[in-house]
C-alpha cells in the first residue's frame, strides 16, 4: 500500500474539472499539494516540466491534464487533441522517470476501447478492434499514455499505474456548447430553453446511445484509491457500474433543470460509440465503488452551472 499521508504530490492539471476534484479530496488528507499554472510551466514543453520535478521534487504524481472536449471538439482539431496530449503525458511520464518519483497515476479515458467492443467493456478489450472515428485522436494519445506508463514499469521498475475514467461530469465542467461532453451540453440548452420559453431543444443523434456517467468526485475518490491500493501492469476501469441511453439522460436533465420541453433529435449527427459500460470488476474487487446516484449528481452539477 502506498500512504498519501506525508507525500508532496503534484496534481497535474489542477485547473481542470478532474484536477479541481482531486485537489480538493487531497484537502482532506495530511499531504502537501503541489500545483503550477500554465503561465508559469507549459507541460507540452519537455525542459519546462523537467525543471519543475526538479525544482518541487514531487514524492507522486497524479496527470489530470490534458486537452479535452466532446464530440465536434475532436472531429474540428485532430491535430491538436493529438499533439497536445501526447507531449503532456509524454514530458510528465519521462521526467517522473529520470527524477525517481516513487508513484504516477495516469487518467487516461474510456474512449481507449474499440468503439464495438462487447459490453461491459473490460481492461482487456484495448487493442481488440478499431477506434470511435470522432474521437480517435484523443484515444490514441491516451493509449501512448497508458503503453508508456506499462514501458517505463517493465524498464525502468517505475510504479506507474493507469485508471481509465468513464465519461465524468460535474461542478466545473466545461459549458461551451462547441467544446463540451453530453451532460454540459444538455444542461446549458434545457436552462436557456427554460429561461427563453422553447417549447423543444435539439440533441445530436438518435438519442439511444448508452454512456455510463460517473460524478468527478467519484472519479477524485477512485483516483486516490487507486494510488494508495493499486499497483500493477494493467490500466484500471473507473466507472459507475451503470449506462444510461442519452434520450432518458436528456429527460433526467430536464428533470433537475425545470424544462417541460420536448426534444428534436438530429440523427444526421453522429452518436459516437453505440454502447459504452464498464466493466468494474477489477477495482471492485479491491473494494471501490462510486457513491454518487446520477440524478443528485445531475443537481450538483446544475447548482454549480446556475451559480456561474
Amino acid at each position: 500500500m502506498y500512504l498519501i499521508e506525508g507525500k508532496r504530490i503534484w496534481v497535474a492539471g489542477h485547473n481542470g474539472m478532474v484536477g479541481r476534484a482531486v485537489v480538493r479530496a487531497l484537502k482532506n488528507r495530511d499531504c502537501t499539494i503541489l500545483t503550477v499554472n500554465r503561465d508559469e510551466v507549459d507541460l507540452t514543453r519537455q525542459l519546462e516540466v523537467e525543471a519543475w520535478i526538479s525544482k518541487v521534487k514531487p514524492d507522486a504524481i497524479i496527470v489530470c491534464a490534458a486537452k479535452v472536449g466532446g464530440i465536434l471538439a475532436n472531429s474540428t482539431y485532430p491535430a491538436d487533441f493529438l499533439y497536445d496530449n501526447l507531449m503532456i503525458e509524454l514530458n510528465i511520464i519521462h521526467a517522473a522517470c529520470v527524477q525517481n518519483v516513487e508513484k504516477l497515476l495516469f487518467l487516461g479515458s474510456s474512449c481507449i476501447y474499440p468503439k464495438f467492443a462487447n459490453q461491459p467493456i473490460s481492461e482487456d478489450a484495448l487493442l481488440t478492434g478499431t477506434l470511435e472515428p470522432t474521437n480517435e485522436w484523443y484515444a490514441i494519445a491516451k493509449i501512448a499514455g497508458i503503453k508508456l506508463c506499462q514501458a517505463y514499469r517493465k524498464q525502468h521498475h517505475c510504479d506507474f499505474v493507469s485508471a481509465m475514467p468513464t465519461n465524468l461530469y460535474g461542478p466545473f465542467d466545461n459549458f461551451d456548447l462547441t467544446t463540451s461532453h453530453v451532460i454540459p451540453a444538455l444542461m446549458r440548452k434545457a436552462h436557456e430553453a427554460k429561461l427563453e420559453g422553447k417549447k423543444f431543444i435539439e440533441i445530436w443523434g438518435s438519442g439511444i446511445a448508452r454512456r455510463d456517467f460517473l460524478h468527478v468526485s467519484d472519479c477524485a475518490d477512485g483516483i486516490l484509491f487507486l494510488l494508495e491500493n493499486y499497483s500493477g501492469h494493467s490500466h484500471v476501469n473507473l466507472g459507475s457500474g451503470a449506462d444510461i441511453a442519452i434520450n432518458e439522460l436528456a429527460q433526467l436533465i430536464s428533470q433537475v433543470v425545470g424544462f417541460e420541453g420536448s426534444f428534436i433529435y438530429d440523427e444526421s449527427k453522429p452518436d459516437g460509440t453505440p454502447l459504452k459500460l464498464l466493466d468494474i470488476q477489477k477495482i471492485s474487487k479491491l473494494g471501490w465503488k462510486s457513491q454518487t446516484l446520477l440524478i443528485e449528481g445531475l443537481k450538483d452539477t446544475y447548482r454549480y452551472y446556475t451559480s456561474q
